[in-house]
């Protein structure tokens, strides 16, 4: 029995079978196998079972190599993938295996729509340039520009479909077509611009192929309108004529006709001078009057003396009348000739009608005669006897009539309503009444195919803004003719992301050629040119569209001279691109259209974040994204390591880190509080000429600082004057405008930092101290580091702005291995920081002009509320014939966060404001002066404010706080200064 049990008591001897487990059947795990598996593992799975089959019997199994059942791969077989979770890891919302949701971000068709027209014919018309117009409908914010699509839309699409079912407010909204985005209507306002090509026929019923784009009128969004505006041939400017030319009309203008873009305008929202100012016919016509003048003052101001050209009048036929909301528009001419068709034995001549329907003319109804004066007291003005007094007659009959008395009223002037229909509301039954009176927008497209030159007579205009190459090319030729059997060539604008947001489309207008499906094209990105082509790929079409808004129409091919969205090439794409074909005729070099010049610059600033810093590569994804979609948004990396977002105003950041979150990136960031970009200036010359010995100290270079002349910087940005011209012609050009000499101005050798930055680089050294063609082998250096120092400036590594650097001096080696580019550009860059710092450094801040518009007891609220936030008022004005105010100011970008939401509370709702980026101002204050001291928490005083923003930019980019010239500075000329008391103090 003692050999049965060891020292402690453990049985180890032979264990004694018991007659249950004998009757249970043993485990079975091959019941689980295929029938092959289990041949191969034996009666019983004993393969399975067994852990080791040469240890002995008594071997210990540790418990978590014991196998009491089949592996789920066992038992479900290799190709199946399983997922094994714990119950309570989800909740029961949540499905373990979620279905496939297809995300939709923007308001589409599910099909295409019914329409009035046959699409084969629409397609069809595109083959006739004569037969198209492109038009931007470009004014201000809720001026009617998508309600007057709206109604152009109604005409061709069967819009039933959205008013059925719907009552009350829901059904009183308006349609708003063009507005695709989620936020567009959630917020009310247009954010992106949006193409439709629609057929419309004119009054002597041809039809036309009007393309048209719809863009926002906020000002947050003019990168739209700027983007929209290059692919146009003409403006159609949309006028409420209440509130009259605002911010967005005014930019607009100036931008039409900086570039040759004719204008016709269309005075809007008609209605509100019968229904909501109540004006009689004879005031009206002075209303309408001024608002056309204040038009052409604007015109007449943006280029001054030769404003007639662009010049908008009713009499010539190039400003029309509508009421968006009613749905009706007309020109002189088209109300004209329902005169003629009204009476048709009268038989006159409808043009020559027209023209006495406009200014001082007036009509004398017993001789029946028009006249230049009033000569009798019953004369009338013709214009409000002919179009003013019928329309408000029709406005009051049909408000004010029982629907007998309006029944016959209307059978008079041959409109048929069914009772139920008369019935109505007073805005269905005016509507109803308007669209039969005045008719389909036949005006409107008379007006349109009269004054906007089509797509053969428009492509000269984008070829001699835009286009960068030679006009004597076959290619630019072929552009010239908008030949669709000629070389292709598009000009992409703008990207429309797909509906699921997860890629772009690329809009643009093709210039030559026939964009089709399939084709192999080179897509040549901004920075493309024939020295430099590393910003060029190849890619294929893969899909051509007609672009309608809530849907686009496949088609095999797009000839040139229309607008067209193709899928495929974007991948390159950033903000705009010039796409090509392979080959061009005689292999002619291939040349890009300019990016586009925007009316502003982004200056508003945030700083994002992922909440979990393991999705940083999604945000990236998601910002690369931001950056197609938005123009005038820029993104970069700080130094810090903070991606750092530009955008143009809070409206406008507003919508981004929405697209960012919720379209793009699809996650939760972090946002910093708004800052600002700030500039680097100096207001003197150079107290010094500042010299830097290079690493090797075998060269030296010398440089002074000093302010550039007033304008010289707006004029290098705006283009008229550029470095990459011939010499002659720049130094032409500041002889003659600045008074330079011949030599200094033949010495300019760069802007800065770009080709178009507003600072100088000025070769100042005498031919007779320095060999030339030592000096013309570093020249390329001592540019880059010229670059280098004028993109981050000393005080806050922020731009520098307005400063001619003018090189006075320079020692090189004599062997070119010692004046290489390691040795140049950063002595270079350090000689403009000493300079800099030595000439009255100082800080410039971004300004928005404040333009206000509200009722006469909202005006002290603005000039309180912008007195606290360091702005002023310029000007306060009454808006002729309405009881509201115009008042314009300046206020610093970086006080302007959250002062739209504190006028709104100030003025109880009632005024509006646009906010657009002006001018940059100087801070005031010394940004280096170290007596300042600032305390934590508390406001800095008007003189502190450059330091502190200084210090406080410093800090957030993780840069010292002290700003020494001694750093940049060579030791002995520093010590030297210190000295000679020069520097005072530990600088």
């Amino acid at each position: 029995m003692d050999d049965l049990y060891d020292e402690f008591g453990n049985y180890i001897g032979e264990p004694e079978e018991s007659e249950e487990e004998d009757q249970q059947p043993a485990y079975d795990g091959a019941q689980y196998l295929d029938d092959d598996e289990a041949e191969e593992t034996g009666p019983v799975g004993q393969e399975m079972m067994e852990v080791d089959e040469d240890g002995p019997s008594n071997a210990v199994v540790l418990h978590e190599d014991k196998q009491y059942y089949p592996s789920a791969s066992q038992v479900y077989g290799p190709d199946v993938e399983t997922l094994v979770q714990e119950e309570d890891t989800q909740t029961l919302q949540q499905p373990i295996v979620a279905p496939v949701e297809t995300k939709k971000f923007t308001v589409q068709e599910e099909d295409l729509p019914p329409v009035y027209f046959d699409r084969g014919f629409l397609s069809d018309l595109m083959s006739f340039p004569e037969q198209i117009r492109n038009i931007a409908l470009v004014g201000h914010l809720h001026h009617g520009k998508t309600s007057v699509m709206d109604m152009l839309v109604a005409q061709t699409h069967d819009v039933s479909a959205y008013q059925e079912g719907k009552t009350g407010k829901a059904r009183d909204d308006r349609l708003r077509y063009t507005d695709t985005h989620i936020l567009e209507h959630e917020r009310g306002v247009s954010i992106k611009s949006s193409p439709m090509s629609l057929p419309l026929e004119s009054t002597s019923g041809k039809t036309h192929l009007l393309n048209i784009i719809d863009t926002p009128g906020h000002v947050n969004f003019a990168d739209e309108v700027a983007a929209s505006m290059r692919l146009a041939d003409a403006v159609v400017l949309v006028v409420d004529v209440v509130e009259g030319v605002q911010v967005q009309t005014e930019l607009a203008i100036k931008h039409a006709v900086l570039v040759d873009l004719p204008i016709v305008l269309l005075i809007n929202k008609m209605d509100r001078l019968i229904l909501e100012l109540k004006l009689p016919p004879n005031d009206a016509y002075f209303k309408l009057k001024h608002v056309v003048e204040e038009v052409n003052t604007k015109i007449e101001e943006a280029i001054p003396g030769r404003g007639e050209k662009f010049r908008v009048s009713p009499e010539k036929g190039n400003v029309a009348f509508a009421s968006s909301s009613m749905g009706w528009c007309f020109t002189l001419p088209s109300f004209a000739k329902m005169y003629a068709e009204s009476y048709p034995s009268a038989q006159f001549d409808v043009r020559e009608f027209s023209k006495r329907l406009w200014g001082d003319i007036f009509f004398n109804p017993q001789s029946r005669k028009f006249t230049r004066k009033a000569v009798e007291e019953s004369a009338r003005r013709s214009f409000v006897n002919f179009v003013m007094e019928p329309i408000y007659k029709l406005y009051s009959h049909t408000i004010s009539e029982s629907p007998e008395d309006l029944k016959q009223t209307l059978k008079d002037l041959g409109i048929q309503l069914k009772p139920s229909q008369l019935r109505a509301n007073a805005k269905d039954l005016l509507k109803m009444v308007c669209e039969q009176f005045f008719g389909p927008a036949s005006g409107f497209v008379d007006m349109v195919i009269e004054h906007v030159p089509n797509p053969l007579e428009g492509a000269k205009q984008k070829l001699d803004h835009f286009y960068a190459g030679p006009q004597d090319s076959k290619t630019a030729e072929s552009m010239l003719k908008a030949d669709a059997d000629g070389p292709l060539v598009v000009h992409i604008t703008k990207l429309f992301n797909t509906q699921d947001a997860s890629g772009f489309h690329s809009f643009g207008r093709v210039m030559s050629g026939t964009a089709r499906i399939g084709d192999t094209v080179r897509v040549l990105g901004e920075n493309y040119s024939i020295e430099d082509e590393e910003d060029m790929v190849t890619a294929t079409i893969s899909d051509v569209w007609m672009a309608e808004s809530r849907y686009n129409v496949p088609t095999s091919g797009v000839p040139a001279g229309n607008f067209v969205l193709l899928g495929g090439v974007d991948n390159s794409i950033v903000k705009s691109a010039t796409i090509v074909a392979q080959k061009l005729p005689d292999d002619e070099d291939a040349h890009i259209f300019k990016p586009v010049t925007h009316f502003f610059e982004s200056v508003f600033k945030v700083a994002v974040e992922p909440i979990n810093p393991s999705e940083l590569p999604k945000m990236l994804d998601g910002l690369r994204k931001i950056n197609k979609s938005y123009p005038l948004i820029t993104t970069k990396v700080e130094e810090s390591g903070e991606h750092v977002v530009l955008g143009t105003g809070e409206l406008y950041m507003d919508c981004v880190l929405h697209d960012l979150r919720r379209l793009y990136a699809n996650m939760e960031i972090k946002v910093s509080d708004p800052v600002t970009r700030f500039c680097e200036t100096v207001q003197d010359q150079s107290s010094i000429k500042c010299y830097a010995l290079t690493p090797n100290k075998k060269n030296k270079l010398t440089f002074v600082a000093e302010p550039l002349d007033d304008g010289i910087a707006e004029d290098i940005e705006s283009g008229k004057v550029s470095i990459k011209d011939p010499v002659r012609k720049v130094g032409k050009f500041f002889e003659e405008n600045y008074g330079y000499d011949l030599l200094a101005s033949r010495n300019i050798w760069a802007f800065g930092p770009e080709d178009m930055g507003p600072n100088i680089l000025q070769n100042d050294t005498l031919p007779s101290d320095v060999d030339q063609k030592i000096l013309r082998s570093v020249r390329d250096t001592v540019k880059q580091g010229f670059s280098w120092a004028s993109r981050e400036g000393p005080l806050c590594e922020e731009p520098i702005r307005n400063t001619k650097f003018r090189l006075t001096d320079i020692d090189l080696a004599s062997e070119p291995i010692f004046r290489g580019g390691g040795q140049i550009i950063p002595t270079s860059r350090r000689a403009c920081y000493s300079s800099f710092l030595m000439a009255g450094p100082r800080l410039m801040e971004p300004v928005y002009s404040c333009t206000m518009l509200g009722p006469a007891n909202a005006v002290s609220a603005l000039y309180t509320v912008l007195a606290r936030r360091r702005g002023h008022v310029l000007a306060d004005s009454p808006v002729p014939g309405t009881p509201l105010y115009s008042v314009k100011g300046l206020i610093p970008v970086i006080d302007s966060f959250g002062f739209e939401t504190d006028l709104r509370i100030h003025t109880q709702g009632q005024a509006t404001v646009s906010l657009v980026f002006d001018r940059w101002s100087l801070v005031p204050g010394d940004p280096l002066d170290k007596s300042i001291k600032l305390r934590a928490l508390e406001p800095a005083s008007a003189q502190a404010t450059a330091r502190d923003f200084v210090l406080k930019t410093r800090r957030r980019k993780g840069l010292a706080e002290d700003v020494t010239v001694g750093k940049f500075l060579e030791p002995e000329l520093w010590r030297s200064l210190r000295e000679s008391g020069v520097l005072d103090g530990p600088v």
